[in-house]
């Protein structure tokens, strides 16, 4: 006699709680390691780096030593306590990059969940500043995080070159790279000056002018080996007296200013 069938249904019902308790756990998890961090900040500005253990960390912040490496593998990551959270974050808004978005204002905006991290707490990333010019261990770790938004960038920048044209001589590897350092680049120079200015000032649009110095010196060629060939942003015609500019209505404004200033150039 032939079995009734069984319902899927029933599998489903669980992963509403199980979602919502894992949520919980990474808030509560976040939470934990900002509180440590500020612990280990408060420490090191009142004792210096190297007297602060990491049994008083602990304690200043109420938990057990061996909470504290649940967290951290050293002192010198609690200074960094964002920066795991901020990447993943930086390649959510690469993956979800709309079709027509240049890659190199892709990942101008993946940086920016980085500034976005910093000016989220002027207070505290201007002391971590501080003492990261004192304590080389903590500008070597500081080096070691920027490397790996550096390779994220490239990896992401390469993969809009045709992967299939990677021949001996190609200088597509070499251009991801530099594009994605100078992106790197820009935005440690912009916080660095916002930084020593003590957290102050329109940071926003000092990393926009900054972004846009890169994207006109490496705009032009990310991109141009896709194999997919994307819509132009603008199309430009040229007169003796006029120029008209017809563009897409979903296209970056800075796209189509680009456009029209090389149409200018080539006048």
């Amino acid at each position: 006699m032939p079995q009734p069938a069984r319902s899927t249904r029933t599998n489903a019902v669980p992963d509403a709680p199980e979602s919502a308790a894992g949520s919980r756990a990474a808030a509560q998890r976040l939470k934990m390691r900002r509180e440590l961090a500020a612990a280990a900040m408060d420490l090191f500005s009142a004792k210096g780096y190297e007297a602060t253990t990491v049994d008083e960390i602990a304690a200043r912040a109420g938990v057990a030593r061996r909470t504290f490496f649940r967290h951290f593998r050293s002192k010198e990551e609690a200074i960094f306590p964002d920066h795991d959270d901020t990447l993943v974050r930086a390649e959510a808004v690469l993956n979800a990059a709309p079709p027509h978005e240049h890659p190199l204002d892709t990942v101008c905006r993946g940086i920016k969940e980085v500034m976005k991290m910093y000016a989220g707490s002027p207070t505290v990333s201007v002391a971590r500043y501080k003492l990261t010019r004192e304590v080389p261990t903590l500008r070597e770790a500081e080096i070691a995080s920027v490397a790996r938004y550096e390779r994220l960038f490239t990896r992401y920048l390469l993969g809009h070159f045709d992967e299939h044209d990677h021949q001996p001589g190609n200088d597509d590897p070499l251009l991801a790279e530099v594009a994605a350092s100078a992106v790197v680049t820009a935005h440690n120079h912009v916080l660095r000056r916002w930084l020593r200015a003590g957290g102050q000032g329109d940071v926003e649009s000092q990393l926009d002018h900054a972004f846009a110095i890169v994207r006109e010196t490496f705009g032009s060629g990310i991109g141009a080996g896709r194999t997919g060939k994307a819509r132009p942003a603008a199309t430009v015609s040229a007169g003796d007296e006029v120029l008209v500019a017809v563009a897409r209505t979903d296209a970056p404004l800075d796209e189509i200013m680009q456009t029209i200033k090389q149409a200018l150039k080539t006048k």
